[in-house]
């Protein structure tokens, strides 16, 4: 699977932190390569950060994100020109932060749907710290404490996370899937699905740990009103 003309090796696998690849276009402040392990930024989730080496000459790459053409890295200077080889090198500690949490994430958003039936309206996911939001007219706080409490119950339990990729036609007969309020699967004729044991299954792009045992416990830290029936939850994780 591809955006524009960079194949997403993330997709299959989110513990690939070094690749090699070819330059195929050259902005001011990034390069687009051919293929590349950098998750970038959307769905909620920040984009990876890392480097980019030709021969011994260093490119630090401060973000990536989608554009037609491909995967964006912004890179801190320039000099990579169209047909270069590169090696990509994530910074790996925040990379497998971003899982953690993006897998708690997941988790968390099962308990609360098969709970309440609330929806998500919006989320961030940090390698420190992420919020995600609600449509419940009414945020129970205790209700909400139960719920982190059997996620994390669950997340201890140490279930497999799976990717496997599905036709959207069979996607769409499946509405449970899809989580977020007011969205529709993509476009894409191939779509990816990430199961969390036989806690969630979900339509998702993002990269994820290969077990819950590895995430740790979730932290609640605040609650907030953010407008009629959207309430908002703080979260981050132990160990951090």
């Amino acid at each position: 699977m591809q955006i524009g003309r960079t194949e997403l090796l993330y997709l299959r696998d989110s513990y690939l932190s070094e690749f090699h690849a070819e330059v195929v276009g050259v902005g001011e402040d990034y390069v687009v390569l051919d293929r590349t392990a950098f998750h970038p930024r959307g769905g909620g989730l920040v984009s990876d950060t890392g480097t980019l080496f030709r021969g011994s000459e260093v490119f630090q790459v401060l973000g990536a994100e989608q554009s037609e053409e491909g995967v964006r890295h912004m890179v801190d200077r320039a000099g990579l020109e169209v047909g270069d080889r590169v090696r990509g090198a994530l910074d790996w500690s925040r990379r497998y932060r971003l899982m953690r949490m993006h897998t708690a994430l997941h988790v968390l958003v099962a308990i609360v749907n098969s709970r309440t039936g609330a929806l998500i309206t919006g989320n961030q996911v940090e390698p420190d710290s992420s919020r995600v939001d609600f449509n419940l007219e009414k945020m129970d706080r205790a209700l909400i404490e139960e719920c982190v409490a059997e996620a994390n119950r669950r997340l201890a339990e140490g279930h497999e996370i799976r990717i496997r990729f599905i036709e959207r036609e069979e996607a769409l007969k499946i509405p449970e899937l899809v989580k977020l309020a007011a969205k529709a699967p993509p476009e894409a004729p191939i779509l990816r699905i990430v199961e969390i044991g036989e806690i969630d299954a979900q339509l998702d792009g993002g990269p994820h740990v290969k077990n819950t045992s590895e995430v740790g416990r979730i932290v609640m830290k605040k609650i907030e009103n953010k407008g009629k029936s959207n309430r908002r939850l703080y979260f981050t994780l132990d160990p951090p």
